[in-house]
């Protein structure tokens, strides 16, 4: 059962109603409402939500720009609803920044499709994000324990083995990590 915060954005207080309905049937309960993009951007700025339903045109400006703007400025999900003349364009806009664009009349059946779709597409995003976390940390790590064998190299004229096999015994002996006797090292020769 999802249980992340929905913001609705909609000029339209019938179909807001029909929205949360069906979200509140899949399980979704935390639904804030926005009748404008303004009020949208406010909220966003004080407040996470992992849903974001957009219903364009909206009174104060396009959906799609609001959709684009909140891709740009949020980690949320966004379905954007259209009418059936604009959907080309809506869809060539948003599609590449990873926006669902619906036409309306909304379709009970495929905005389910769509909303397991966004679901699903979060799940994988999140974990492509955590996988660039912990290669940067990685990378991180690799630039300091090089700095700390540049430092072994100049200030002690070990090789580079020599200083690879150094930081690596300190670690051991010391019972802590590499990276730690490299900080360490950097911290005693980088003052």
């Amino acid at each position: 059962m999802p249980l992340e915060r929905v913001l609705i954005v909609s000029g339209d207080n019938a179909l807001s109603g029909r929205i949360s309905g069906l979200l509140m049937t899949d399980g979704y309960s935390d639904i804030h409402t926005a009748d404008c993009g303004a009020q949208a951007r406010r909220m966003c700025a004080s407040e996470d939500f992992g849903l974001i339903f957009i219903d364009s045109p909206l009174s104060d400006e396009s959906g799609t720009e609001l959709t684009l703007d909140l891709l740009g400025s949020t980690g949320a999900d966004i379905l954007l609803t259209v009418s059936a003349e604009n959907e080309a364009a809506a869809d060539h806009i948003t599609a590449q920044y990873g926006a669902f664009v619906l036409t309306r009349p909304i379709c009970r059946e495929l905005f389910f499709k769509a909303l397991r779709f966004a679901r699903a597409l979060h799940y994988r995003m999140n974990g492509i994000h955590v996988e660039n976390v912990r290669l940067r940390n990685k990378i991180e790590e690799i630039r300091i324990i090089n700095r700390a064998k540049y430092i072994l190299m100049e200030y002690l004229s070990m090789t580079e083995q020599q200083a690879h096999r150094y930081l690596e015994k300190q670690a051991m002996d010391l019972r802590i990590t590499r990276i730690e006797v490299a900080k360490n090292l950097l911290s005693t020769y980088d003052s």
